[in-house]
């Protein structure tokens, strides 16, 4: 390994969730790429509904996808070995390698962590022959005292490999000192010996109105702040789980999409929220549900649940008034699912087996199975010219069956997949990342009603992106290449 950056694995943890990990791991695996060193992201454990799908076949979290992609390299299993997808608030559906392992609850899934240790350090060695780095992000906080037992996320998976540990925080909250001294306090004498600085993330303002903080820090801790990095504005990159709280609300043409309470890849819409012509919003709980040009139901980890969710919320009615004036409608996986007459589930692969009703509008009924398909797709859309590309991925637990699939929405290796209605205004498909192909995106904001519509290239806007992101992260990886580490090779 070149010899100008000192650590075969560093470790990113953060005080909270959402301090920045995901994406300072996004932009040190950019900054290495740059400098020739091969390079891979690695999440031990992930919890996020957003997920992708690799190239062997398996499930990741998002921002591992998003980290490969930094690091130029193509996304596998091995760099997030335990996703954690969650059902209920307290269980979630748990995968290992890529592939469902079961359904647990919370209390079952800390007994099963000594074993989960296993498939994380399994994957960790296979990276760590192949690639030159390993950049770790860990989970959440490494402060959660309740949680230190059996730990595989943060701290235990940093002490079983014995790598350094950089802390970030995220000043723009408030409380910065707070959360890293706080958080220091709560580390192990061994714990606190392999953080070799801190990160302070998303600062405006002047800096020398900061310095007597840093000054205070450093003396008090005994360990450097590496970096004070920027308040980033405008970035196209996938979020790991959060729903952005900004909305796009610059065009004319309007989206509003429902916050289902398991609410899965909402990355679906980021190309829709870059468009300058589209008016974007996610409608939560006891929203007004407002006029719409396009009505998108999303993808969901608890269909049957989401269902009934949206029949409290008032939803069902707002639609079918949505669809006599003429709007359209599109449901993605879940969401495709809840068109039809209804979601049978026998086997209780989300909860109690039993059957809900649908929304009626395709007519079609899903089973859903224990077997969960997973593939990336290439195919074309079978509406408007029928000749514009799509690219994506399937990614669902059941399998949709009646007269709709006669007319289907696209075409996949020849098959047809999804469904369009006989009127035309709703469109259904298992099809994630549907809008993230330019020619298809155009397409379907034109079947939807936006005429002229322009392209938006998300891939192109996600790498200058991440280029950007890493011209910011810059001074940290120079501070990170000066160290001198005890930590081995």
């Amino acid at each position: 390994m070149a010899a100008e950056f000192p650590f075969h694995t560093l470790m990113i943890q953060g005080t909270t969730s959402d301090a920045g990990k995901s994406t300072l791991a996004a932009a040190l695996c950019r900054l290495l790429r740059r400098d020739g060193i091969a390079v891979a992201p690695f999440k031990p454990q992930n919890m996020a509904l957003n997920s992708a799908v690799t190239a062997d076949g398996g499930e990741i979290g998002r921002a591992q996808a998003l980290q490969a992609q930094a690091a130029g390299i193509a996304p596998h299993t091995d760099m997030n070995p335990v996703l954690l997808k969650p059902s209920s608030d307290t269980g979630a559906q748990v995968i290992v390698h890529g592939k469902v392992r079961a359904d647990m609850s919370a209390r079952d899934y800390h007994r099963y962590k000594t074993e989960a240790m296993q498939a994380v350090l399994e994957s960790y060695h296979r990276l760590r022959k192949r690639y030159q780095a390993i950049i770790v992000e860990g989970a959440g906080s490494p402060a959660e005292i309740n949680l230190r037992a059996r730990d595989i996320a943060n701290m235990g998976f940093a002490e079983a490999v014995d790598c350094p540990v950089i802390i970030v925080a995220d000043i723009d909250r408030g409380g910065v000192f707070a959360h890293l001294t706080g958080t220091l306090d709560c580390l192990s004498e061994s714990e606190r010996a392999r953080v070799v600085g801190f990160v302070i993330n998303r600062f405006r303002g002047d800096i020398s109105l900061l310095q007597p903080g840093l000054d205070w820090l450093e003396q008090r801790t005994g360990k450097p702040v590496l970096a004070v990095l920027p308040y980033l504005h405008g970035l196209h990159l996938d979020a790991e789980d959060a729903i952005a709280s900004s909305q796009s609300a610059r065009g004319q043409f309007r989206v509003v999409v429902p916050v289902l309470p398991r609410i899965s890849n909402h990355t679906d819409f980021d190309a829709l929220r870059a468009h300058p012509d589209v008016d974007l919003q996610f409608i939560g709980p006891g929203s007004r549900i407002p006029p719409a040009d396009l009505i998108i139901l999303p993808g969901s980890k608890n269909t049957r649940g989401d269902l009934a969710w949206l029949q409290q919320q008032g939803w069902p009615v707002a639609i079918r008034k949505h669809l006599r004036y003429g709007g359209k409608l599109i449901g993605i996986c879940g969401g495709f699912q809840m068109l039809g007459e209804s979601v049978d589930d026998p086997h209780g692969v989300e909860g109690e087996p039993g059957s809900t009703p649908g929304l009626g509008l395709l007519p079609m009924r899903t089973g859903l199975t224990r077997d969960k398909r997973l593939l990336q797709v290439n195919g074309r859309c079978a509406f408007g010219a029928g000749e514009a590309n799509v690219s994506g991925y399937e990614i669902h637990m059941g399998v949709s069956e009646g007269a709709a699939l006669q007319r289907p929405a696209f075409v996949i290796d020849g098959r047809g997949e999804g469904a369009l209605s006989e009127d035309g205004q709703i469109l259904g498909s298992y099809l994630h990342g549907m809008f993230d192909t330019p020619q298809a995106f155009s397409a379907l904001l034109s079947w939807a009603g936006l005429d002229g519509v322009g392209t938006v290239d998300l891939d192109a806007l996600r790498e200058g992106s991440l280029d950007r992101l890493a011209d910011a992260t810059l001074p940290l990886y120079e501070a990170l290449k000066k160290l001198e580490s005890r930590f081995g090779r």
